[in-house]
């Protein structure tokens, strides 16, 4: 699937591409940033160092971004993290109820913290609590809090930079073996976002 972008996919050159292939195509998000190498290395650079942080299990990163991709409303990083989670490995049924976690039950509270924690650090003004980093820094420690912080800021830049861009679900993940499920509202109920 390919989508309309805001500003036209760059013309990337052959030579450069077998690089740059996820499962075979090359992501939106690099054919648009192609115009600009330098924000595209900087940010390809930075996610690179992040994936090799180990203070935080790696499901509760993914988790993570994947709810502020339901949050932001980016179908791209949505999709791509579901596909990365099958890749990795991790568990697909919590993997595919992230966007309605509030209202599934498949999640310890330690997910559920992290999970709340992306989302209240992506509004703005953020409504990130006292006490639910009290309850982070019990479960985590504080080397895990501040991954977790940097993981989810990195999640807004991209999902942020993606949805602005207008790039949009290359749906990596049509072949994971459940249906990502819709995001809910915070009453519970399915939203089209």
């Amino acid at each position: 699937m390919s989508s309309t972008t805001r500003i036209p996919k760059a013309k990337i050159p052959e030579e450069e591409i077998a690089g740059l292939l996820i499962n075979g195509e090359v992501p939106e998000p690099y054919a648009v940033m192609w115009h600009h190498r330098s924000a595209l290395l900087s940010l390809g650079a930075l996610g690179a160092a992040i994936a090799t942080w180990d203070q935080l299990d790696p499901s509760l990163k993914t988790f993570a971004h994947m709810a502020v991709a339901a949050q932001i409303g980016c179908s791209w990083c949505l999709d791509l993290n579901y596909f990365l989670a099958q890749n990795e490995g991790l568990d697909m049924t919590k993997a595919s109820q992230v966007p309605r976690w509030r209202s599934s039950s498949v999640f310890t509270p330690l997910e559920r913290d992290v999970l709340e924690y992306a989302e209240a650090m992506s509004e703005s003004p953020p409504r990130v609590t006292d006490q639910l980093v009290a309850r982070l820094l019990d479960q985590l420690g504080a080397a895990g809090v501040v991954e977790l912080t940097a993981v989810v800021g990195f999640a807004n830049l991209t999902t942020r930079c993606n949805t602005a861009l207008g790039v949009e679900s290359q749906e990596f993940s049509k072949d994971c073996p459940l249906p990502l499920a819709p995001r809910s509202a915070p009453d519970g109920n399915a939203t089209s976002a």
